[in-house]
């Protein structure tokens, strides 16, 4: 146990009420349970919380909160744990942890499902799978779906039916001062438009409503490879073809080396390589005459592109991105794949050292691009790829190596910076935050946080500062 824990104990009269109130577990530092409680998905991330209170509902909420607003204790909120930068948790605070609160229930009828905010992706998946619909969401099934949602949701059918907020229809929220509401276009309408996208920062949502879509069971899905030498080439291709394809189909472009996984040849384990990774999301033999032309350039080193169940490609990131290893990620949206951009990304892929580490570029537009740059706090619609480049290990040994060549290939690419995704930011500050959602949305969203947590007492997240 660290000093920061051993100085930063709740005692007193607020942690006398909480414990007489409180329905779930209560975890302090010197319990036994500690260390493993607080612990999170990235492992380079240490930090010591005072108190971690797992709430069973809206009442455990209410009452974490008011003891650390009484305690002056700062607050986390954790449901998957998967930040990327580590603000589920807070150093010497009180983290609210919803993982207990884990229901789903689907209404096939009306095409909806409500979540609590402690499910994880794969499980949102597998119940609305059994009704051949799906939420969009993102690409990594332990994923809290909590977090994702509140700061957009890129994933597999973003382009067929946009981001996982433009599904949303009501949240239940928690605010600042304890306060119970329900956000909607017809309820809290400004509180809503600020929660999708920017919704860590108002409040603790318990519970998400979301309009349901058909998809699958079964869809096209897979990664091609070739060789990372190839990359200029393909990427130049890549970026013609896409400007022509459906909906339907979304993509990520891959560089690293090759994962041993079951489904690749053990000749290729460790290979860099440069993958197309696809998920058509509409008929299968119309997904296999898109992809024709694709698996025709060049000459492929794998192609595992075919019809699956959609929960089974949803799952194909899971093994690259395990909980506890170390990571580091820097991102940058680009309008377009120019030469220069291309270039730039291939010779730094070919920089590569970790079999862990990764360069992807997610291709937006279509859906998510429908949506009026206005409607949303989310920024960026029309943004044509989102980067996301990460150094990555199983442990400290060569993550410092790792995290610099992010940082370069980053750096490189910073002339064509045209915004970023705030899911994928790390602690990098104001600006940051800024460049995220633009000056006017920002103003706006400042207002709202003057309004609904004037104290900033949500502020272990990708901070907006009230307007006060």
């Amino acid at each position: 146990m660290g000093a920061a824990t051993a100085a930063a104990r709740p005692d007193g009269t607020a942690f006398q009420e909480l414990e007489r109130s409180f329905s779930g577990r209560l975890v302090r530092a010197g319990d036994p349970a500690y260390d493993e409680a607080r612990h999170i998905w990235n492992g380079s991330i240490s930090k010591f919380p005072a108190l971690i209170a797992y709430c069973t509902g809206v009442a455990d909420v209410v009452a974490a909160l008011r003891c650390a607003r009484s305690s002056g204790l700062p607050v986390a909120v954790r449901s998957g744990g998967h930040s990327f930068p580590g603000q589920s948790l807070c150093e010497g605070g009180l983290v609210i942890d919803l993982s207990v609160m884990n229901g789903v229930r689907v209404d096939p009828e009306n095409r909806t499902v409500r979540a609590q905010a402690g499910v994880l992706l794969g499980a949102l998946d597998r119940e609305t799978q059994h009704f051949g619909m799906a939420v969009p969401s993102g690409i990594v099934t332990h994923t809290g779906l909590a977090g994702l949602t509140l700061g957009g949701g890129i994933g597999w059918l973003m382009r067929k039916y946009g981001l996982t907020v433009d599904q949303l229809l009501s949240v239940d929220m928690v605010t600042a001062d304890g306060t119970f509401v329900t956000a909607s276009e017809a309820r809290e309408p400004e509180l809503f438009w600020g929660v999708r996208g920017a919704g860590s920062n108002f409040g603790v949502v318990t519970e998400f409503e979301f309009r349901l879509n058909p998809v699958g069971p079964t869809v096209v899905a897979g990664p091609i490879l070739w060789p990372m030498e190839e990359a200029p080439n393909v990427l130049r291709f890549y970026r013609d073809w896409i400007t022509d394809v459906p909906d339907e189909l979304t993509t990520i472009v891959v560089h690293r080396k090759a994962p041993p996984l079951p489904a690749i040849p053990p000749e290729l384990h460790g290979r860099p390589v440069v993958a197309v990774i696809s998920c058509y999301a509409g008929d299968v033999e119309a997904g296999q005459e898109v992809l024709r032309s694709l698996r025709a350039f060049g000459t492929p080193l794998l192609d595992l592109c075919a019809p699956k169940p959609f929960v089974q490609h949803q799952a194909m990131f899971d093994p690259s991105f395990r909980p506890g290893w170390w990571y580091y990620f820097r991102a940058c949206d680009v309008d377009r794949l120019a030469d220069e951009v291309i270039d730039i990304t291939a010779e730094h892929a070919l920089r590569i050292a970790s079999p862990l580490s990764t360069c992807g570029i997610f291709h937006l537009g279509g859906a998510v691009a429908r949506v009026g740059e206005d409607e949303t706090a989310f920024s960026g619609r029309g943004t044509g790829h989102t980067f996301n480049i990460n150094g990555n290990c199983e442990n400290a040994n060569g993550f410092a190596e790792e995290r610099q060549w992010v940082r370069d290939s980053w750096s490189a690419l910073e002339p064509y910076h045209t915004g970023v995704y705030v899911n994928f930011l790390m602690d990098e500050g104001a600006e940051r935050v800024r460049q995220a959602y633009g000056e006017n949305k920002l103003r706006q969203l400042r207002a709202l946080k003057q309004h609904y947590d004037p104290a900033n007492v949500f502020s272990s997240n990708q901070n907006i500062a009230p307007d006060g």
